[in-house]
């Protein structure tokens, strides 16, 4: 069950907030420039990061006035009514204390809170976040005006833009069905005027004079490879906190949930609670399927976004029916898809094929794409190479195609079903060359 989104008067603006969890502290999570609360939880990865966090503390969610389901707002708040937004939230969820985390450009407010307010601030905690919002000699992890200036001409005509979101996700700039999928979250979020105010009113942030008065514990987190924000900002901010503690990740992605979310909760655990979760990683042989919907994007701009969801949700309801009917065991939505497993490779062929007939009922064209091999459980999801080779596999795949690896041809012999020789492709991060298959049909 998703949490409810409710609504507390900040002044005259309404703001959405959500409380997931019931753990001995209180975490308000500050997000990043923009956010949509109902979204979130459409989204697997950033429901599994939001739901690991509720799992060992009250998780307090919210989207700041002008953002999200918040109220639109004439102008973007400063960061002192953003405090008094947040004041309002957790007055209203009768929390006395709580820890703050703040990332991205959500760092600045909760640096500010924190020191003006440490009779309500348990612990402070940033994550890839700013203290300035230009560049400067003495603070140089920041644009300039003039560049940002040139970006707002940019996203006025095309929001969100390619640029950005490859800045912030860059493991992922090659994955159509995330792009989209991210794409919708900020448009949903935030309009392109409401992105631009938000930026001018940061490009006059500079929290700097108050980082010495901070006296709450802190954590600052950041990955080494950020490529939209230096790490040297966080450096720069874990020096002039008092007793703050840096802890260094790995990875090149600014946003939390992609890369190795794991690590930054398992960091924000420890510094809250003094524990940390042990994952015990299983590697199984399986069978991994991965469905994507033809020309999504085409189709969601032709019947608008409503209708798009839902039809996105008839889709994901029958998909998931014909995966449990063949054996196969669902992982999650990937936006306009779906990845499952299966302990029998002809089952995930066969469920594939009648995944293709049966969403034709619903308007639509899927292509698939199986590849069997070793894969990481790691809770309810799945990792590892053979992941990655299945998805691969799909993408090549034309509409109404079932293409399989080379492997799986092999391991469903003597099982009836025909296939066709597609030739060898490269498959994208995957070494070699590979003779991939169409499934024909089956014999009688």
């Amino acid at each position: 069950m998703n949490p409810e989104t409710r609504y507390v008067r900040s002044g005259d603006v309404h703001i959405a907030y959500q409380v997931i969890g019931d753990g001995p502290i209180d975490l308000v999570f500050v997000p990043g420039f923009v956010s949509h609360l109902e979204l979130i939880w459409e989204d697997p990865e950033q429901a599994r990061f939001f739901r690991r966090l509720a799992s060992f503390c009250r998780l307090i969610l919210f989207d700041k006035r002008g953002t999200g389901m918040s109220d639109r707002v004439a102008a973007i708040a400063d960061l002192e009514q953003r405090m008094d937004d947040v004041r309002a939230v957790i007055d209203d969820v009768g929390a006395e204390r709580v820890a703050l985390m703040g990332v991205s450009e959500g760092g600045p407010m909760t640096t500010l809170f924190a020191a003006t307010y440490p009779e309500r601030t348990k612990a402070l905690i940033t994550y890839g976040t700013i203290v300035k919002g230009l560049w400067s000699e003495d603070y140089p992890w920041e644009g300039t005006r003039e560049q940002y200036e040139a970006w707002f001409e940019t996203i006025s005509k095309e929001w969100p833009d390619r640029a950005t979101i490859a800045s912030r996700a860059p493991t992922r700039v090659d994955d159509e069905a995330f792009l989209r999928s991210l794409s919708r979250y900020l448009r949903m979020a935030a309009s392109p005027g409401a992105v631009m105010d938000l930026f001018r009113m940061n490009m006059d942030i500079d929290v700097r004079p108050v980082l010495p008065a901070i006296h709450v514990p802190t954590l600052v987190l950041h990955r080494t490879g950020d490529r939209a924000l230096p790490i040297g900002a966080s450096r720069y901010l874990a020096e002039r906190i008092p007793g703050a503690t840096l802890v260094e990740l790995d990875g090149i992605d600014h946003l939390w949930w992609i890369g190795d979310a794991d690590a930054i909760v398992d960091e924000v655990q420890h510094f809250l609670t003094g524990e940390r979760q042990d994952h015990e990683v299983d590697r199984v042989l399986a069978t991994v399927l991965f469905t994507d919907i033809v020309g999504s994007t085409d189709h969601a701009v032709r019947i608008g976004d409503l209708r798009w969801h839902d039809l996105v949700d008839a889709h994901n309801a029958l998909v998931q029916s014909q995966i449990l009917q063949f054996r196969g065991r669902p992982i999650r939505s990937t936006g306009d898809g779906y990845l499952a497993t299966f302990d029998g490779p002809a089952r995930g062929v066969r469920c594939a094929r009648a995944i293709a007939e049966a969403v034709k009922a619903l308007g639509v064209r899927i292509r698939a794409g199986l590849h069997t091999g070793e894969i990481e459980l790691i809770g309810e999801d799945i990792g590892g190479v053979a992941v990655h080779t299945a998805a691969r596999v799909a993408s090549a795949a034309g509409s109404d195609e079932v293409l399989v690896s080379h492997t799986v041809k092999d391991l469903v012999a003597g099982s009836g079903l025909r296939f066709r020789d597609r030739g060898e492709h490269t498959l994208k991060g995957v070494p070699g060359t590979w003779t991939l298959f169409g499934l024909v049909g089956e014999r009688d």
